[in-house]
């Protein structure tokens, strides 16, 4: 057997050294197998994390990174669902990531929801329209009353003067009876000559 002086014997050596290097794979080893970055879907990331770092801003760097690697969710019965937040709506996928396929099918769903929209909004757009046209209808309605209006004949006998009703009633008469006329007017003419002319004085010894 092997001494070197006072030191241990080379045996003794060879076991601790042994034992070192067990040790260190050992702990390389489980390190490794609790790395995040070896985790098979977001729950097993998040575990991992949990486990290595402690609570604060590491552990919630690390939970983030989780959620970039791996977009869907581990359901309780078996498989993974995605939620898709431009649609609020989760689509079931075989692994912790969709794949190209799945991506696809996502990715036409969207298209059709967006034309939902587009056709709801449109509506929106029409029954509002026609809600405001109604409501000025009703209010059109129920507005003040105007002035009553007033029925006016198309033609109006407009009032003759007394004196050219008479005139023309003479007139009238005339045309009926010439020579009645004729006499009537010459009577009038004399009238008017002796009413017209001064009266002469009377001597007082007539």
């Amino acid at each position: 057997m092997l001494h070197f002086g006072n030191a241990m014997p080379a045996w003794l050596l060879a076991v601790a050294a042994a034992a070192v290097i067990a040790f260190a794979i050992v702990w390389l080893e489980f390190s490794g197998s609790s790395s995040p970055g070896l985790a098979r879907d977001y729950e097993d990331c998040v575990e991992r994390v949990q486990a290595q770092s402690s609570p604060g801003e590491e552990a919630n760097s690390g939970l983030t990174g989780c959620g970039a690697r791996f977009a869907g969710r581990r359901k309780a019965e078996g498989g993974y669902t995605y939620y898709d937040f431009m649609q609020d709506r989760k689509f079931d996928i075989a692994g912790p990531n969709p794949t190209v396929e799945e991506r696809k099918a996502i990715d036409r769903e969207y298209i059709v929801y967006l034309e939902a929209q587009r056709r709801e909004a449109i509506s929106a757009a029409l029954a509002k329209q026609q809600n405001d046209m109604l409501r000025a209808d009703i209010e059109s309605a129920q507005g003040p009353a105007g002035p009553p209006l007033a029925l006016v004949p198309d033609s109006v006998p407009i009032p003759v003067p007394r004196r050219v009703a008479e005139q023309r009633e003479k007139a009238r008469l005339c045309a009926e009876d010439a020579l009645r006329c004729t006499l009537s007017k010459l009577s009038t003419v004399v009238k008017d000559a002796f009413a017209s002319s001064p009266k002469t004085k009377t001597s007082p010894h007539e």
